[in-house]
């Protein structure tokens, strides 16, 4: 039982009821959501333990997702909560993006419409705060090969953007690719960049013989698929 002074640091605490020492005795499964997030944290701030300032941390954002999407002036409302504690949360969340997106990666032998890509792209995509193009390679089955991350530029920089796709693609030994991309506003709709760049990246894979057969924009809790709207190619007439 606990003593009637305050206790600000969880080392000070009873073994039965630390954090780190209850995951280990009863399992991962078993822990609050303030008290996964105090084992990152390991110590708390002045006038808080680990588990109050998780507590409080998990009041602001309400969500682990809303957490991962915050940005740097909202994580400066905590005092004493330094770029160390925060950056240390950040990765633990990623990772558990990561996670999501491998084991929905795996589930799915064979893409067969542009849902299958959103479910395994979208939940990391969707709050990212700038734009971000992926390029999953697929082989003559539709079985991912690989999914990887283009470096070079966005679709306002067509020319060595579209040359990193297929140099990856061809890398690959890709049968065809979908190429996937977010808006950080939240709103999948594509601007004409979107249209003119999905046109040329089309043509441009029927020149090399690696099919595109889709380019899709994630919003958030949307997305827009090429070829579900039948833009793939430029329109007759």
């Amino acid at each position: 039982m606990r003593s009637g002074k305050s206790l600000n640091t969880i080392g000070d605490w009873p073994q039965s009821d630390r954090p780190r020492e209850k995951l280990h005795r009863q399992g991962a499964h078993r822990l609050s959501n303030s008290e996964l997030l105090a084992i990152l944290l390991r110590t708390g701030v002045r006038g808080q333990s680990a588990v109050d300032l998780a507590r409080s941390i998990l009041n602001e954002f309400g969500t682990f997702r809303n957490m991962s999407a915050a940005d740097a002036s909202q994580w400066r409302r905590f005092k004493g909560l330094g770029p160390a504690k925060t950056a240390q949360i950040k990765a633990a969340l990623e990772i558990g993006r990561r996670f999501r997106e491998d084991e929905a990666a795996q589930k799915k032998t064979r893409i067969g419409s542009a849902g299958d890509v959103v479910e395994i792209l979208g939940p990391r995509m969707r709050d990212l705060k700038r734009e971000v193009f992926k390029v999953v390679l697929l082989n003559t089955r539709n079985k991912i090969i690989d999914i990887v991350e283009i470096t070079e530029g966005t679709v306002n920089q067509a020319a060595p953007m579209m040359r990193e796709i297929f140099q990856r693609a061809m890398e690959g030994f890709a049968a065809s690719i979908i190429c996937v991309h977010n808006h950080p506003s939240g709103n999948p709709k594509p601007s004409n960049e979107d249209a003119r760049f999905t046109i040329d990246l089309s043509l441009a894979g029927k020149v090399l013989q690696v099919k595109v057969l889709d380019h899709v924009i994630v919003g958030d809790g949307g997305y827009f698929s090429f070829a579900e709207e039948g833009r793939l190619w430029p329109q007759s007439g």
